[in-house]
């Protein structure tokens, strides 16, 4: 069917939509309740992972390890009860990232943490947190000053902190029957007379901690226990309890907007498709708020169709093919709590990418939203497909700004390894901004040509406007190309975080498994985005 004007609100595609906009406080989000058998799947969040976060002058007696800042030189806190000849024979030299736990009987234990020189960035102080974190392990109430080792402001330095020790400590469980490791409960953070920076700074890295950690915990779910339909009924919940707008559209609504691209992925699966649209407007919008339109890639699982992929490490991992929507869902948790001042709309679009009798195949021709119509040379390039038709709805507001956040390309994991996202836009203000927010988070991207004037006519197709992919090589480029196609003349950018998806093993506050990586980062960007930026 021909696409309608203005099809989120049209009157066919409201039927079995879902509206919410109740204004309550973010809530901490976990699936750590997630039901052991697919067919009594609870979708509702866990309460039990809720963690308190305090400003106090001195520890609380609850706390069960205390940590110390010590650093390479200068004295040492005397309430740690050793000199630095005893910590120097321990092996502890106040190196940026070491610790010493100092046992006591009957009262918190104390841990020496390492800030070398002091006067620490913000990403040097989520490292130290996350150490410190690790080294109290079996405690989950926690107490520090070490936020008052920072160079910048009392703010920043109390969210990076409160960030590192949340994240260090994270793990999922929800499907284990026993677990050894004992969840953060509290944290305390010892301010002296900047109790209200530290504050603000506490709250802030509690949301976007909690943020990310619901971002790791659906990326790490097995796939039959998150499907398109789960993670929308868990977008309509996170929407009531944050006063987001949200709307749910199926498979006959999808029709109806003409989202070729999604229902073409989706031909091939069990579970429907879903498009879910959440929207987060600012109580008190200023004039100067700008308009900001995220769009996630969510297949909930990728086995590259009838373009199978090979029974590799890489497809056990497939479940993570859903991490930019994931992650958009998690930023959109997060906003009412951070008071973002900017109108951001998201698009999760939610499928499975499947092989059957009817799926998808090589040669056939998607007709995106909008009209654009693709020729299919590989199934396993579907992520680009899905995201089309989310770029296109979104263009039809005229955001200020688009950004599409997707496990894409393999290639983008060869050129830049697991480490760094890349980045890639239409806007270089745009691009700059997201490379800000990526160093402020310690979430790298590194910039890669969009060079449309090279790349462009290897996506010429015979039979339709495009094809979905552009040969062998370059294909991170060739990729994002793609998609430039349907964001028109409006400030845009892709990030392909196929490589840091994952975590192979704990280090720091990252943690094995599904990394949330892009989180924090779009809450930097969308929470401090001004039009000038871009």
């Amino acid at each position: 069917m021909p696409p309608t004007k203005d099809p989120v609100r049209n009157d066919s595609a409201k039927k079995d939509s879902t509206t919410t906009g109740a204004e309550t406080a973010a809530p901490t989000i976990s699936l750590a309740d997630v039901a052991k058998d697919r067919r009594t799947f609870d979708p509702a969040p866990s309460r039990s992972t809720t963690i308190d976060v305090v400003v106090t002058r001195s520890a609380p007696a609850a706390a069960g390890a205390i940590g110390l800042p010590v650093g390479e030189k200068g004295a040492v806190p005397r309430s740690l009860g050793l000199d630095r000849a005893t910590l120097a024979a321990a092996g502890f030299e106040g190196k940026l990232g070491q610790t010493h736990v100092v046992p006591r009987q009957g009262a918190a234990a104390l841990v020496a943490i390492g800030v070398g020189e002091g006067n620490l960035s913000t990403s040097q102080l989520r490292d130290a947190a996350a150490a410190f974190a690790r080294a109290a392990g079996k405690h989950g109430s926690l107490a520090t000053a070490l936020h008052t080792s920072a160079s910048g402001s009392a703010a920043d330095a109390a969210a990076a902190v409160v960030e590192g020790i949340v994240l260090a400590r994270y793990r999922y469980g929800a499907l284990r029957n026993s677990s050894s490791t004992t969840p953060v409960s509290a944290i305390a953070l010892l301010a002296g007379n900047d109790v209200a920076a530290v504050e603000r700074g506490a709250t802030k890295g509690r949301a976007t901690a909690a943020a990310a950690c619901l971002a790791r915990d659906l990326a790490n779910t097995p796939p039959s226990h998150l499907t398109a339909t789960r993670i929308a009924e868990l977008a309509v919940q996170i929407g009531a309890e944050t006063g987001l707008g949200v709307e749910v559209f199926g498979p006959e609504e999808l029709t109806l907007l003409g989202c070729g691209g999604l229902l073409g992925v989706n031909a091939g699966s069990a579970e429907p498709a879903r498009l879910v649209k959440l929207t987060y407007r600012p109580k008190r919008a200023k004039p100067t708020a700008a308009h900001i339109a995220l769009v996630g890639k969510g297949v909930m699982y990728d086995s590259g169709g009838i373009s199978l992929k090979p029974s590799d490490g890489m497809h056990l991992v497939m479940k993570m093919d859903m991490s930019g929507a994931g992650n958009v869902l998690a930023v959109m948790s997060a906003l009412t709590a951070l008071g973002c001042p900017n109108h951001v709309s998201a698009y999760l679009m939610c499928t499975d990418n499947m092989p059957s009798g009817s799926a998808m195949k090589l040669g056939d021709v998607l007709h995106i939203h909008g009209g654009t119509t693709v020729e299919v040379l590989n199934t396993d390039a579907e992520g680009r497909l899905v995201l089309a038709d989310g770029l296109a709805l979104a263009a039809e507001e005229s955001p200020d700004a688009i950004i599409d956040i997707a496990t894409l390309t393999g290639a983008c994991v060869v050129a830049l390894g697991t480490s760094y996202a890349g980045v890639l836009g239409n806007d270089q203000g745009l691009v700059d901004a997201i490379r800000g927010a990526a160093d402020a988070t310690d979430e790298p991207v590194w910039q890669l040509p969009l060079a449309k004037d090279r790349y462009r006519k290897l996506l010429d197709s015979d039979v339709a406007d495009l094809k979905n992919v552009g040969g062998p090589y370059g294909g991170a480029i060739t990729a994002a190309v793609f998609l430039s196609e349907f964001v028109g003349d409006i400030p845009w950018a892709h990030l392909d975080i196929a490589g840091p998806m994952k975590f192979d093993a704990d280090d720091s506050w990252r943690t094995k498994g599904a990394s949330g990586v892009g989180t924090r980062l779009l809450i930097d960007l969308v929470t401090s985005y001004a039009r000038s930026s871009a």
